[in-house]
């Protein structure tokens, strides 16, 4: 069981932030951009109960996130000390700060659900509110990196609670969009309040990016030291994984912005109505993954701290260096023969039999994917024949029984180890299962919904859905803290093929959502995507060393 502990541990950390940009959010969502107080009634009963229910359930999520995670760490103290870890962690900061924050988050979320709930309007008890957030924002400055320094420890304590902040204001003002928007179709708040909130929400939402390069910057310099450092380690990947996630939020965020510039100029409402939703369905998708790249970021020891574990930028390039797949695996008696070496505790040597079988088992991954990407692109094409390519989902079925019998050659059906065994004692294997069972459940759901074609089918959706979890997986994969360099190196394949999962994900979902020629346009970067996930596969090579 302590797989799974293991690998939910890695998961509950972007669940938390989720949860805290949830209640913070609409919280400075409610005291900066709605200010019912001062709304003289523009404001329907059913937008500001939506609001505030966002607020305390997100607190009362992030308290149980809270809880949870110390439940976790508990779990694993136990399963690798093989004994009960108290009472020596009841006095570590992390247990009694996590304990102090989640009784201040239910104290704020009572509030909100007992006296702000009632009085939505009242400028009292939204201060009131903010007051009682207040000491819970402070608590976290002891949960971060910046608490176990000896050098700038309150100067990177504070910034890191700005940062956060200030993402919680940015990503919960989006939720409360997405919110405003379905109450806009369902008819509960009026037609001109979706603008009008959409430009006030602009203005509020620049200052938060603004606050989170500001306070962000200062952090990363004196967290990574060289250029190496950015580009070399695991914290310095992931960093640069969140610039890339923020880069496609601030895209999304730029149309949304010129839509409503067009709309202020023109009073045309077409593409405010028919496009920005989904824009910021979208950005949503980019928002969340960044949440939980986040939180597997804060499991990385700071790239100053691991000199002699890091990669040099030009082994890292290497890592997408062309060269010819590998079509032929070594024996399964071979592999198993050298699996001592691979999962020893101290000095871990991969045998080249399990180098050769990675190799093979990526390598033919990335074909199946470059051939089924390939032939959808020609789908998009759109000439006379071409529909025929419509199937290319298919490949996904056969790629995921591939995957079934190969990704993990220890276990069951090709190994000694058990089904249940291997899967509920190994976190890698735990993924491995999982992602196997999406590649199959994307193959099945996605070819049937284009061969159907039903327009009232929530089918399609499951395709986009699914891919952005697998790239979720892709950020939250394994991520060691003090790593060899050689795990570094596989690492590095798996957030750049999280990157353009999450970017299949979008184009898909707004493929499904806008009119077209936009729809067209999305479908086709979405596959062109999934092509560039199939070819850093096909050239992939595990490390040496």
């Amino acid at each position: 069981m302590a797989g799974i502990a293991d690998f939910l541990d890695s998961l509950i950390g972007g669940f938390d932030l989720l949860c805290y940009c949830l209640a913070i959010g609409s919280l400075f969502w409610g005291l900066f951009v709605l200010r019912p107080w001062q709304s003289n009634d523009k404001y329907t009963d059913d937008l500001l109960q939506k609001t505030v229910a966002l607020l305390y359930k997100g607190g009362f999520w992030l308290a149980a996130a809270q809880l949870f995670k110390i439940i976790l760490k508990i779990w694993l103290m136990t399963a690798v000390l093989e004994r009960w870890p108290f009472p020596e962690f009841a006095g570590t900061t992390q247990f009694i700060v996590g304990m102090v924050r989640t009784l201040l988050t239910v104290l704020l979320a009572t509030y909100c659900y007992g006296y702000l709930r009632h009085n939505p309007t009242s400028k009292k008890h939204w201060i009131t509110a903010g007051i009682l957030a207040l000491p819970m924002i402070i608590s976290g400055a002891w949960l971060v990196h910046g608490a176990g320094r000896f050098e700038n420890q309150i100067a990177l304590m504070s910034l890191t609670v700005i940062h956060q902040l200030a993402a919680a204001a940015w990503i919960g003002g989006i939720f409360q969009l997405l919110t405003l928007w379905l109450l806009r179709k369902r008819k509960q708040v009026p037609a001109e309040l979706w603008p009008i909130l959409l430009k006030k929400f602009f203005v509020f939402g620049i200052a938060s990016v603004a606050m989170i390069l500001l306070s962000g910057l200062p952090i990363a310099l004196l967290y990574i030291d060289t250029w190496d450092g950015l580009i070399g380690t695991g914290y310095g990947n992931l960093l640069l994984v969140k610039i890339s996630l923020m880069s496609i939020a601030l895209g999304f965020a730029w149309l949304n912005k010129n839509a409503v510039l067009d709309y202020g100029f023109s009073g045309n409402h077409h593409t405010l109505n028919n496009r920005v939703p989904y824009y910021i369905e979208a950005e949503t998708f980019v928002l969340v993954t960044l949440l939980f790249t986040a939180a597997s970021l804060a499991s990385q020891p700071p790239a100053i701290d691991v000199p002699s574990l890091t990669a040099s930028w030009q082994e890292v390039v290497n890592t997408f260096h062309p060269q010819i797949p590998q079509t032929s695996s070594p024996m399964h008696t071979d592999l198993l023969a050298g699996e001592a070496g691979r999962v020893a505790i101290i000095g871990q040597v991969p045998s080249m039999a399990a180098t050769e079988w990675s190799n093979y088992n990526h390598n033919i991954a990335g074909i199946f994917l470059t051939v089924m990407s390939f032939f959808a692109m020609l789908f998009y094409v759109k000439k006379p024949g071409f529909e025929k390519f419509k199937y290319w989902p298919l490949g996904f079925v056969g790629l995921g029984i591939f995957l079934f019998f190969r990704s993990d050659a220890e276990s069951w059906p090709l190994g000694p180890l058990g089904f249940w065994e291997s899967t509920f004692n190994n976190g890698e294997i735990l993924q491995h299962r999982i992602a196997t069972l999406l590649v199959l459940v994307l193959g099945v759901f996605e070819l049937t919904a284009r061969i159907t074609k039903n327009p009232n089918s929530k089918l399609p959706y499951v395709f986009p859905l699914l891919a952005a979890f697998g790239g979720l997986m892709l950020l939250t994969h394994s991520h060691v803290g003090f790593q060899a360099k050689s795990a570094f190196l596989i690492q590095v394949g798996h957030t750049t093929m999280g990157i353009f999962s999450l970017v299949l994900a979008c184009g898909r979902w707004l493929e499904l959502k806008l009119d077209k020629p936009g729809s067209d346009i999305a479908g086709f970067i979405s596959v062109a995507a999934l092509f560039q996930i199939g070819l850093i596969l096909m050239f992939y090579r595990e490390p040496l060393y």
